[in-house]
């Protein structure tokens, strides 16, 4: 059982970003999730979907998106010091080098069971996140990464970058051939993200430039022709596609307001690693995250998972990642110009997250709770990954809006 630290000092008298009790609470957190993910790492050099208690999920393929999300995620704790995050990061790059990629085709498997691929399906959302991973292992020393560095950028710009959009391209079959015309935000949002990470990495400044271009569409031009909520789902020539609905967790109808808080926040990152220009970008950021509170933080706590495009509640379920997401969001407005009213909602999400989502007994975090509050699994099966709420505890403990493992790093020394 882990020790359950208060939230913050009994009536914190200052902000709780600033507050020692709230401080070490959100240490001991992230080390409690490093504590429960890190036997997740097989002897053969995979990773274990885990169940909520710890265990190997029986037969589970590993995913693309998991395996980079370890990489990423144990990188952030190398940076900031933590033990026994190295075999990790090791074992992830050689799992990306030698089962994810595709030795006949090039790019990146979305799952890999017994060593072997079992769907070759080649997603933008994937490939991004490895991109995220190298970069990661990169800016915590890792060699290793150099080489899954140049070849996923190589990948993104023959396959995915669509130069004249500014954008990315979603979805190929195992052999590069088209199987639909789908453009999506989610991929989108996370590659700037990734290029966010990039460019800390190496300086390119092409990454940075990319960043910018997505961050324009979604955020100057989509978001305030659409009362501040980004459509998510859009055809081949990026036209707003309202009526699409595909897998329900990952490219859900409607919009998700857990991704306007998310893009608020990435929206300050490059903000700040460009100089922070006149751009309009914090005022666009208060706007995004700002109207996904209004619109879907339910009466009972937690977000609702999807909104119509008039901003009333679609899918009201609640899962961990919005929540985490929602402190972020709030984090960053805090660093950027402290108010009483942020530092409500900061105290407001952390308050639900710790009565809610957060596994006190094993650690980690539950990703869905049901309408009564209880711990539910109707769309996961035990504990998903370790990234979203992993983010949550170590990004309010640095000081900045961006260069958040240089700023880990700072705090380990």
């Amino acid at each position: 059982m882990t020790t359950r630290l208060p939230l913050a000092t009994a009536d914190a008298p200052q902000p709780w970003l600033d507050d020692p009790g709230h401080r070490a609470f959100l240490a001991a957190d992230a080390r409690a999730q490093f504590a429960f993910f890190r036997p997740a790492l097989r002897a053969d050099g995979g990773f274990d979907q885990l169940d909520g208690a710890g265990r190997p999920v029986p037969g589970a393929p590993q995913e693309l998106h998991a395996t980079t999300r370890m990489v990423h995620s144990f990188a952030l704790g190398q940076s900031w010091g933590q033990p026994d995050c190295a075999p990790v990061i090791e074992a992830g790059l050689a799992f990306l080098a030698e089962r994810h990629r595709d030795p006949v085709h090039g790019g990146y498997a979305w799952s890999v069971a017994d060593g072997e691929i079992a769907d070759g399906t080649k997603l933008a959302y994937g490939h991004v996140f490895v991109l995220l991973a190298a970069s990661s292992a990169k800016l915590a020393g890792f060699s290793a990464a150099d080489a899954l560095l140049a070849d996923i950028a190589e990948v993104l710009e023959a396959r995915y970058w669509d130069e004249a959009a500014g954008l990315y391209r979603d979805e190929f079959a195992r052999d590069w051939q088209p199987f639909s015309a789908y453009r999506g935000m989610n991929a989108n949002m996370h590659a700037v993200e990734a290029h966010l990470a990039a460019f800390e990495a190496t300086g390119e400044a092409i990454w940075l430039a990319r960043a910018g271009r997505i961050l324009e569409f979604f955020t100057a031009q989509m978001a305030p022709r659409h009362g501040w909520r980004i459509p998510e789902h859009y055809s081949e020539d990026w036209q707003v596609d309202p009526d699409y609905a595909g897998n329900p967790m990952f490219r859900p109808a409607g919009t998700t307001p857990g991704h306007s808080l998310e893009l608020g926040r990435l929206l300050l990152q490059h903000w700040d690693l460009a100089g922070r220009p006149e751009s309009g970008a914090p005022e666009r950021a208060r706007q995004l995250i700002g109207t996904a509170v209004a619109d879907a933080w339910l009466p009972e706590g937690g977000f609702a998972y999807t909104l119509r495009a008039d901003g009333t509640v679609d899918v009201a379920d609640r899962y961990w990642w919005p929540v985490t997401e929602g402190i972020g969001a709030m984090a960053a407005l805090l660093k950027l110009a402290p108010s009483a009213a942020d530092e409500a909602l900061y105290r407001r999400f952390w308050q639900f997250a710790e009565a809610h989502f957060i596994d006190h007994d094993h650690g980690g975090w539950f990703p869905e709770i049901d309408a009564a509050g209880r711990v539910a699994e109707t769309q996961f099966r035990g504990k998903p990954d370790i990234y979203h709420a992993l983010q949550a505890a170590l990004f309010p403990l640095v000081p900045g809006l961006s260069r958040l493992q240089a700023g880990l790093g700072r705090l380990s020394s």
